[in-house]
């Protein structure tokens, strides 16, 4: 078999891997480009190589790319959920698709925790202060404004318990904190953590963490009733998707100082627009670009966990279990 394969391998042993699995391995990043391949580019690469399989993470496999090429033997996708795919077309042409769960879990874990712990510990308003000279003749003037808080101790919610929340409550137990979450699809059977419903969540923790994907049953599902319920010295966090969030809510929120603050890393719009930016620059929220799952780790992850994937369907035959496949990406991209 024949496979393009536009995802980055850069993990000389990984790319190795998947030569070894199939006849032929075409490697074109997307990389280079500095941009994922449109529809029509990718369709025509797909032509140009004559690839019976494609691997990608990025680019746009919309329902023309796919009735296009209604024979590939499979698809991977390269992420967390496979939000590039038509899945349904794919399905209907019994394409089966397979994506890389947990990836960026430990990127994204490792960033929530930070950059709570920089919000609490006051830590860029205490830098700016410092590079500004503010320092005065007292020794003890930082230790008083800056003095913040410790996340050991604190009640903390993951709205959503799938790989990200579940690391970030590994972590967590050392510190310790105690960790609440609200996952209809998931239940802890060792009883480490609190299985609650959103109100009592977003009305009892101190920080609320929101980790879902966006389906049909999550877009804009925490509005203005749950994020009323934050305490005022509460911190919310969005390492997600932005448009789970209701942003009129959420802006409110912010500026009106109901809660201590947000920290953020999706937005409604990338690149971000006036509204976005109205709580990008509030001194309650710490932003960034979109890059709690950017690791150069987080490539060698997705790309060992697509040749696990690649290589436990073909030990087993794929002969009559194509559908199946494509039902189990879907349950995984569930909010659990």
């Amino acid at each position: 078999m024949k496979v393009l394969l536009t995802a980055p391998y850069e993990n000389e042993k990984a790319l190795n891997e998947l030569k070894g699995l199939f006849d032929e391995v075409i490697y074109r990043s997307w990389k280079p480009q500095g941009r994922a391949y449109n529809p029509s580019e990718l369709s025509e690469l797909l032509k140009e190589t004559g690839a019976e399989a494609l691997i990608s993470e990025h680019d746009e496999i919309t329902e023309q790319v796919l009735r296009a090429h209604p024979d590939l033997k499979f698809v991977g996708i390269c992420r967390g959920t496979p939000s590039n795919i038509n899945l349904a077309v794919a399905t209907e042409l019994g394409i089966p698709v397979f994506n890389t769960p947990a990836r960026n879990a430990q990127a994204v874990a490792e960033m929530f925790i930070a950059n709570v712990i920089t919000l609490m510990r006051n830590t860029l308003p205490a830098i700016s202060w410092l590079e500004g000279k503010h320092w005065g003749e007292g020794a003890h003037t930082s230790y008083l404004e800056f003095k913040g808080n410790e996340l050991a101790g604190k009640k903390v919610g993951m709205v959503g318990f799938g790989a990200v929340g579940q690391h970030i409550a590994r972590m967590l137990q050392n510190f310790p904190a105690e960790i609440y979450y609200y996952d209809p699809y998931y239940t802890d059977e060792n009883n480490d953590y609190k299985k609650v419903e959103l109100q009592e969540l977003f009305a009892t923790c101190d920080v609320v963490g929101i980790h879902l994907p966006v389906t049909p049953e999550t877009e804009g599902l925490i509005d203005k009733k749950y994020l009323d319920l934050l305490k005022e010295d509460a911190i919310f966090v969005n390492t997600a998707r932005a448009v789970v969030v209701n942003k009129e809510d959420l802006l409110h929120t912010i500026e009106n100082g109901k809660i201590r603050g947000a920290v953020l890393d999706v937005f409604y719009h990338e690149p971000p627009d006036e509204t976005d930016y109205k709580m990008i620059l509030n001194k309650r929220v710490l932003a960034t670009p979109h890059i709690a799952g950017a690791t150069h780790e987080v490539e060698d992850h997705h790309a060992f966990i697509m040749n696990n994937n690649l290589r436990e369907f073909f030990r087993k035959g794929n002969t009559g279990i194509k559908q199946l496949v494509n039902k189990n990406v879907l349950e995984r991209i569930s909010i659990g």
